[in-house]
């Protein structure tokens, strides 16, 4: 039989996380300018004090971390999904570095559900995978509405309960 020749099974669409979690990367994404913009600012006083390129970077630096928190987050949101499969569990991220990573509940060693402030603030949760292993061993599905990453951590929980019995 060749490979043409083999039944190809369509696998159900990835699921979106939660429209929060784009909220949640735009804080992050802030945040993460924020040391530039401080740097920004010192700069601008110490080395421009005086030059006609005094308050450029004041004013780009800023200018260029709204740009991208505006425009970043909802991307990051749409590449990232997620497929969950009666023994397995796949997440998919990324376009330009495109991660697929499959789960298969067997190797799972246990499991948490996290939410810091920022997730608490927009309603989302992070499902984390600990599995067997050392390359990858740990998977982690931001943006889950805090009840669905309960759900799939309950349904792990017990496909790990059925296999060692």
């Amino acid at each position: 039989m060749t490979a043409e020749a083999l039944p190809i099974k369509a696998e159900p669409a990835l699921q979106q996380v939660e429209r929060g979690y784009i909220n949640v990367v735009r804080v992050r994404t802030l945040l993460a300018w924020l040391p530039l913009i401080i740097g920004a600012v010192v700069l601008d006083r110490v080395a421009l004090d005086g030059s006609r390129w005094q308050g450029a970077l004041l004013v780009l630096v800023p200018l260029l971390a709204l740009i991208t928190a505006v425009i970043a987050p909802p991307r990051i949101w749409l590449r990232l999904g997620y497929r969950l499969a009666p023994t397995l569990l796949q997440v998919v991220r990324g376009w330009l570095f495109h991660t697929d990573t499959v789960v298969p509940f067997v190797r799972v060693q246990h499991i948490d559900v996290t939410r810091g402030p920022r997730d608490k603030a927009f309603g989302t949760a992070t499902l984390v995978l600990h599995t067997a292993g050392t390359h990858n061993s740990i998977v982690t599905l931001p943006g889950l509405a805090p009840d669905r990453a309960a759900e799939i951590r309950e349904l792990i929980r017990g496909h790990i309960r059925s296999d060692l019995e």
